[in-house]
């Protein structure tokens, strides 16, 4: 059965209306450093439709977006390439992208931004606190999947998930054991939903402009989502 369609508030709208139009990283003239052609050579096949936002445009919004935020906040944050997902998931590239990762140092971070694209949709998964003992009541390491079409079933990427998740520590050679791995919750908040089918990569740009705004110095599963901007339109379920 399909999901219940979340709406969003006339409020909610306009903010991620605003977003669109004022955000530096939607503006059509900004200059995109030229990257590999090999490396993005799956770029036509990411976007079903043109009017969607491609992996080149997506990675020079976020490009602009991230040098908008001051150095102090960035220094609890690092995101993933929208790219370096999917290509785990192929034989060929897997390992690469596990190499490419262990360069951002992500655990030393409180937050990874891991944009996923996968059966062309666009969604966003977060990393929180995985510098952290896994037995730490305090900041024990979790995940949040946000999904602006609920009705996709957010929860189908959780196997990939999973394996990235431990192949990242495996490669990195981590002590933590693969059971207690597995045992990371993966969250799925409840988020304002697209209106359309073309709107999802806007929507991830959305989520990680905000939640990089509101999110707090320590993150807590415990009585979540309790912090600005998460508190008046996000659910857990």
């Amino acid at each position: 059965m399909l999901a219940r369609r979340t709406r969003i508030s006339k409020q909610q709208a306009e903010e991620i209306e605003s977003f669109k139009l004022t955000s530096p990283c939607f503006l059509q003239t900004i200059p995109c450093r030229e990257r590999s052609k090999k490396r993005f050579k799956r770029n036509n096949a990411v976007s079903k439709l043109k009017k969607e936002l491609d992996s080149v445009s997506f990675n020079c919004y976020m490009e602009n977006m991230w040098k908008s935020f001051s150095e102090d906040k960035k220094m609890s944050f690092t995101y993933l390439d929208s790219l370096w997902f999917t290509m785990y998931t192929e034989a060929s590239t897997g390992a690469k992208v596990l190499e490419w990762i262990k360069r951002k140092h992500i655990f030393s971070k409180k937050y990874v931004l891991v944009p996923i694209v996968r059966w062309c949709h666009w969604s966003l998964l977060i990393f929180c606190h995985f510098g952290e003992s896994l037995l730490s009541e305090n900041n024990s390491p979790c995940m949040l999947l946000l999904d602006s079409l609920e009705m996709a079933n957010p929860k189908r990427l959780e196997p990939d998930i999973r394996k990235f998740v431990w192949d990242i520590y495996e490669s990195e050679g981590r002590p933590e054991h693969k059971h207690m791995i597995s045992q990371i919750p993966l969250l799925v908040p409840k988020v304002p939903q697209q209106r359309n089918g073309v709107e999802c990569g806007s929507y991830v740009l959305y989520f990680i402009n905000l939640f990089m705004q509101d999110a707090p110095e320590n993150f807590r599963m415990e009585g979540y989502p309790y912090f600005v901007g998460f508190s008046r339109c996000w659910h857990v379920y």
